[in-house]
């Protein structure tokens, strides 16, 4: 087996209070969940974690919890993961962050944040980001944009490889690319965010779209302006469709996995976890990322749902080639 790789993230920790609902609230109306509430571990950046850990890789963690009981639990959640936690510091007197999130039956959902602790993420983080060696270092956007710069800024002087994951893309978003990023992912959405400006998916087929078409130049074009910002690989992510990759190299559609999908929350950190892990091989590792993302939708929660190996054959039939 080859040699376990070293992903560094830098990110939030929230404990989720998820609770199924029969369809997402609009706005003044209360909706009554006929099942309790899961409460576990979340933030994009320990699901991030999570998820790498349990795709074959060796997870060194960087970020901000209160040292409270919830930031005890989310630290004990982590290390029973096999992730290295003594990067994430708990800070007196601040909640942990916390998320609040509601989930239909067809695993849509919605999702409110308070941030906590993770909005004091700052220097000695940064100095943490680069203080283990890794393969990867990945970062998403539930922490001050400031700490996103100055990790950017240490990580290529330092000549290691980033993943930014732009959700949600905080404002400003399109400056942290100035300088370059080898990866960046985003969705559609948080795509439209950083260009300012809705990027246009192709038809489906039967909607006036040829059956088999290509990601169409609404999506090739997003992918080039990213890349114009500073991203060297860039990947939108497409839901059940599965993703376009371009940047470097030509515009690649990569398709999705058709599963029985009851929960998205999750999906895009199983996602990125995987590209992290997988991507020696670009087109190759945005494929194995999409099974990530599809076999994390198959079961509830956040952090509990991030697939192993075995899940991830089980549900999309694609062999997860980076080791049990």
């Amino acid at each position: 087996m080859q040699q376990r790789p070293l992903v560094t993230v830098v990110g939030s920790l929230n404990t989720d209070i998820s609770l199924l609902v029969p369809h997402l609230p609009r706005p003044g109306e209360t909706v009554l969940s006929a099942a309790g509430a899961d409460v576990g571990g979340g933030g994009k950046g320990a699901n991030q974690a999570v998820a790498a850990a349990r795709l074959g890789a060796a997870v060194w963690m960087v970020g901000c919890c209160g040292a409270d009981e919830f930031g005890a639990r989310l630290r004990a959640g982590l290390a029973a993961e096999g992730v290295d936690v003594s990067g994430v510091r708990a800070v007196a007197g601040v909640t942990s962050g916390l998320a609040l999130i509601t989930v239909d039956g067809s695993g849509e959902n919605a999702i409110a944040v308070a941030a906590g602790a993770n909005a004091l993420a700052g220097d000695p983080e940064a100095a943490a980001a680069l203080a283990a060696p890794c393969d990867m270092l990945v970062l998403s956007a539930e922490i001050p944009a400031a700490l996103i710069a100055a990790v950017l800024d240490r990580a290529r002087a330092a000549g290691l490889r980033c993943l930014l994951n732009l959700a949600p893309a905080p404002a400003g978003a399109a400056d942290l690319l100035a300088s370059g990023v080898d990866w960046l992912v985003v969705n559609e959405q948080e795509a439209a965010a950083v260009l300012g400006h809705p990027v246009a998916r192709p038809p489906a087929a039967g909607t006036g779209g040829a059956a088999g078409a290509g990601p169409g130049d609404g999506l090739a074009a997003a992918v080039a302006d990213l890349a114009g910002l500073g991203a060297r690989q860039v990947v939108i992510t497409l839901g059940a469709a599965g993703a376009v990759l371009g940047g470097t190299g030509p515009l690649v559609a990569v398709p999705g996995f058709a599963v029985a999908s009851v929960d998205s929350v999750g999906a895009g950190d199983a996602f990125v976890a995987a590209l992290a892990v997988a991507v020696a091989a670009p087109a190759a590792a945005v494929r194995a990322a999409c099974a990530a993302g599809a076999a994390a939708t198959t079961r509830r929660g956040a952090q509990a749902a991030l697939p192993r190996p075995a899940d991830i054959s089980a549900a999309t039939g694609f062999p997860w080639p980076y080791g049990e």
